[in-house]
């Protein structure tokens, strides 16, 4: 008898059956963004903006509610959201109000009027299609940073971008020698403490707290990547559309679980546990209020928390007494993978922002040997 013929790889046809919804949207997006920035500007601003609004959320959820939901997992989902929501709300409402219609705590708009991060007069198409390219590689589980993808293309020279830049990877840096010292110095005292399943209850009092006041930090940090796409001022009317708006956004999040970017957490050692998760953001915020007063200049908040988790990962794999190098790798290989991710959203946002601004786009080609 006869080899029976091979059956053709179907993986790629699959994803495409399983994805066709997020398929559908992401071309009609680029269908719009096209459309919009041709013919209409206003049109253009706010299309612009909802997509920056899902999409940063969405991406980001990793990084500040991600260890919340997983560590509620058994609470209902309204419940979560509503009180993620309503703290969203008061956070920019005081901005707005405080800064006379800023609501990103004078990180787009500075006291003097003037801007790093100037409102365009016409949106181009690589500024509008920038959200969208953050939702595909969200889609395919990348934390890439929302901050370089989407202020990058309103950058008005390529020192907005080098400044970000340089503060975000030395709070990279920070972030990771913290959560080291701390996992591998305490491991034994927080092994012993945090080995039963059993806990009190007053820790989950503690864990929303902490993470109510992480949030709260992270939307003075971010704020300015969703509403960097309207005025530097907001009307009252264009306010409480850029706050429904998100706060709609913050539902569908909370109603998917986080969706496929809450497997970047989920697959870390013991996030699901309340204590861990709250000693995370704990020192997640800490650093976080720190990079916050330090200067006005925006920051990725992701590779702050890609530090936190990667140095966590690997103290806990050297503290271990464990036999053998394979925990040690896996650890070290999904830190390695996240990072990777991270610069790779560096260089698409770098690529994008070339495109939409001449003068940045000059100023790597001044760059260029």
């Amino acid at each position: 008898m006869g080899k029976s013929p091979k059956r053709p790889n179907l993986r790629l046809f699959n994803f495409f059956i399983e994805e066709k919804t997020f398929l559908l949207v992401i071309i009609t997006g680029f269908v719009l963004a096209g459309a919009s920035t041709a013919y209409n500007w206003s049109i253009a601003m706010w299309i612009g903006f909802v997509f920056a609004a899902y999409a940063a959320v969405a991406n980001d959820s990793i990084q500040t509610i991600g260890t919340f939901i997983e560590s509620n997992s058994d609470k209902k989902w309204w419940m979560l959201w509503l009180f993620i929501g309503t703290i969203f709300l008061v956070t920019v409402g005081y901005s707005w109000f405080t800064y006379d219609g800023d609501v990103t705590y004078q990180r787009l708009l500075k006291p003097d009027g003037s801007s790093p991060y100037p409102h365009p007069e016409e949106f181009s198409f690589f500024q509008i299609i920038a959200p969208l390219v953050l939702l595909i590689l969200t889609r395919l589980r990348m934390p890439v940073s929302t901050t370089f993808l989407l202020l990058s293309v309103f950058s008005a020279s390529s020192s907005g971008i080098t400044s970000v830049v340089i503060k975000s990877w030395t709070g990279y840096l920070l972030a990771f020698v913290l959560s080291f010292l701390i996992w591998y110095l305490g491991y034994n005292l927080i092994r012993k403490h945090f080995s039963s399943r059993k806990f009190n209850k007053s820790w989950t009092v503690v864990q929303w707290l902490v993470s109510g006041s992480l949030w709260s930090v992270w939307i003075m940090q971010d704020a300015a990547n969703i509403s960097v796409f309207l005025p530097r001022q907001l009307s009252l009317q264009q306010f409480v559309i850029f706050a429904l708006t998100i706060f709609i956004g913050l539902g569908l999040l909370f109603y998917f679980r986080g969706d496929k970017i809450q497997q970047i957490v989920s697959e870390k050692a013991r996030i699901s546990d309340v204590r861990a998760a709250t000693l995370i953001d704990f020192s997640y915020v800490i650093l976080l209020i720190y990079k916050l007063f330090i200067s006005t200049v925006p920051m990725s908040t992701t590779w702050i928390f890609l530090g936190i988790i990667g140095g966590r990962e690997i103290a806990i794999s050297i503290a271990r007494n464990k036999i053998g190098t394979k925990h040690k790798k896996t650890a070290l290989g999904l830190t390695l993978r996240d990072f990777g991710s991270a610069m790779l959203g560096l260089f698409i946002s770098v690529a994008l922002a070339a495109g939409a601004n001449p003068a940045i786009r000059q100023d790597l080609l001044d760059l260029w040997p």
